[in-house]
């Protein structure tokens, strides 16, 4: 029981830290960090909800902050950015 307890609290601990490690959006190329890749997202909704979807798939990557590259679109917005770490 003890066991389960501890895991239960670690799993809880290591959401918390994955919550509060969400990608910046940046202007420009960060001083010190490195370009890790370009990632892009889709969505039906507003420029903020591409903006969030960018910055979830950012942050999945692993990216510490990321530069909206492109956005386009009507009804269904596409947009790119280029994730650093």
């Amino acid at each position: 029981m003890k066991n389960i307890a501890m895991t239960i609290a670690a799993i809880a601990l290591a959401t918390a830290s994955f919550t509060t490690l969400a990608a910046t959006e940046v202007q420009s190329a960060p001083a010190g960090q490195q370009s890790i890749g370009v990632v892009g997202a889709s969505t039906t909704g507003s420029i903020s909800g591409l903006q969030s979807e960018l910055n979830a798939k950012a942050t999945q990557a692993g990216a510490s902050s990321y530069r909206i590259i492109g956005a386009s679109g009507n009804n269904q917005l596409y947009g790119t950015a280029e994730m650093y770490k």
